[in-house]
């Protein structure tokens, strides 16, 4: 199943994908108005199989960040493949290093990225994203996917100057990650081991990597971010980078105004946008 946040007739929406078209859920699930309460609700997925309400072609929506409540919370992974740590000199830890991402720095598939006044070194990193489906705190790794409703595509939009600042600058400003199209849930994904992501500017190839090459399993990073945090329903975690970014390339590759960033993940989607001037 395909899930939606969405924008249509000025209402903001969830709904069920099929074919080229939404099926409308907003309300339909015990009052569900957004991603985190449909997947707080008991055996939603069955439940938002069934339901539905009006239906909308996707090419009338305007897509939303994939879970669109202003209480997510996303937490990133920095150096999460090999190549990429290596490409950046990173010396090998013995845990992973997370980050916050802002609700405020998401962006909906095909929204405009606005690079900022302020710098010209605006770089991608292509992720894969898992999108928590039942509370988890201190889960083991053997219970780990038991807690994911599915995954999702994240851009993580660096400002690499700022960066230098702080990883927080860097890395919220706003409107510069954009996280979709879809939650795509497990079984309509794949294994959680074989999911291939690929990262295009304007075409050209410029990450290609399998989650096979993480250097942490995905149950792994759910275990340890339930130890320091209580995840929610609508919760998300994105597992990191691999190699092939633009501040580490010869010549340096960043983004400009009218270029297009593709991320492409098998069994979810390709996650597009535009990039324009602020």
């Amino acid at each position: 199943m395909k899930l939606v946040s969405f924008m249509a007739d000025g209402r903001a929406g969830i709904g069920r994908v099929e074919g080229r078209n939404v099926i409308d859920l907003t309300e339909e699930v015990e009052g569900a108005t957004d991603l985190s309460e449909l997947l707080a609700v008991s055996c939603w997925a069955e439940k938002a199989a069934k339901a539905g309400g009006s239906t909308n072609a996707l090419e009338d929506i305007r897509y939303l960040p994939v879970n669109a409540s202003g209480a997510v919370k996303v937490l990133a992974l920095g150096w999460a493949y090999q190549d990429h740590a290596a490409e950046t000199n990173h010396a090998a830890t013995e845990f992973p290093m997370f980050f916050s991402k802002f609700p405020q720095a998401l962006a909906g598939h095909e929204q405009p990225l606005k690079r900022p006044d302020v710098s010209d070194k605006f770089d991608f990193e292509g992720e894969i994203a898992v999108v928590i489906g039942r509370p988890a705190h201190h889960v083991s790794e053997a219970e780990a996917l038991n807690h994911i409703a599915g995954y999702t595509i994240l851009m993580d939009g660096s400002i690499r100057d700022w960066q230098k600042h702080s990883v927080t600058a860097g890395k919220n400003f706003a409107g510069l990650t954009p996280v979709g199209p879809y939650l795509v849930t497990p079984d309509e994904a794949g294994p959680h081991d074989r999911l291939r992501l690929q990262t295009r500017l304007n075409g050209q190839v410029m990450q290609n990597a399998i989650t096979s090459d993480l250097i942490w399993s995905i149950p792994y990073l759910i275990s340890y971010c339930s130890a320091f945090c209580r995840l929610e329903p609508g919760d998300i975690i994105s597992t990191g980078t691999p190699g092939g970014v633009g501040a580490k390339r010869d010549p340096q590759v960043f983004m400009r105004p009218g270029d297009r960033i593709e991320v492409e993940v098998s069994g979810i989607g390709v996650l597009s946008n535009p990039v324009v001037a602020e």
